[in-house]
């Protein structure tokens, strides 16, 4: 595919991932004024010790939301490509509208996550579980959560999902479909796919702070390396090894 093709998409997507960075980086700097100051400004979760409201819980799912786009839209871009190129191929032109479609389904599966993700948080902060930078404060239970992800890894259901994530070629051509409704249906299925290869690794951030920055790009780079480095699937295990290794050291 020649890159004045490309292009359109290529901006797309990288205009979509900046504009999620800039917004979980302003919620970052937000997060850093005094607690009156930022609850007026962009509310997250009320105080530590004050049961979230409907404005709190909106503002940490949307938070979610966005985060799962700044993290996953990179590491599934070549799948995204991949759907251009075969949908060129069909037709003999790349259209955005289906491509657009395709991750608007995609990402529907994200937004699904990042509501149970919210869910999970305000139980957490209900329990008085979470510290002041949204990490989980109780040793076992971060250890567990920790303990969990690196099982998690050598489980057949991670391996499938990350072969899936690994070469979507047989998934495109198997679920092919050219009406709207069908490509939605496409890009969530994928997302699906990718739900269920990464959705413990994102149980990491509790145990290190929703909003730590420095994690979140963490784990948006292992999961591209995930699925682009020769033998994913050992390299997926490995990492699985040294989670528990860590959930031991906490736990001691």
């Amino acid at each position: 595919m020649s890159l004045p093709t490309l292009l359109p998409i290529l901006f797309g997507l990288g205009a979509i991932t900046a504009l999620s960075w800039w917004y979980m980086f302003y919620l970052a700097d937000n997060m850093d004024m005094p607690m009156m100051e930022m609850s007026a400004e962009m509310p997250m979760a009320g105080s530590m010790d004050s049961p979230w409201t409907l404005i709190d819980f909106g503002a940490n799912f949307i938070m979610w939301a966005v985060m799962m786009v700044a993290m996953m839209v990179p590491s599934a871009a070549p799948t995204f490509l991949l759907y251009a190129r075969l949908q060129r191929d069909q037709h003999g032109d790349t259209k955005v509208k289906p491509v657009a479609l395709f991750l608007g389904g995609y990402l529907c599966a994200w937004t699904l996550f990042s509501l149970g993700a919210t869910l999970c948080q305000w139980g957490l902060h209900e329990g008085a579980l979470l510290s002041g930078a949204m990490a989980i404060d109780r040793q076992w239970l971060a250890a567990a959560v920790l303990m969990a992800t690196g099982l998690y890894q050598w489980t057949p259901l991670k391996q499938a999902c990350l072969q899936h994530c690994q070469s979507p070629l047989g998934f495109l051509l198997g679920f092919w479909r050219d009406d709207s409704r069908g490509i939605v249906r496409m890009g969530w299925r994928h997302g699906l796919f990718c739900v269920g290869c990464c959705w413990l690794l994102m149980a990491i951030l509790f145990t290190v702070g929703v909003m730590n920055l420095i994690w979140v790009a963490l784990i948006a780079v292992y999961v591209l390396l995930e699925k682009i480095v020769p033998n994913g699937q050992r390299f997926a295990r490995i990492s699985g090894v040294l989670l528990c290794g860590s959930a031991v050291v906490i736990a001691l």
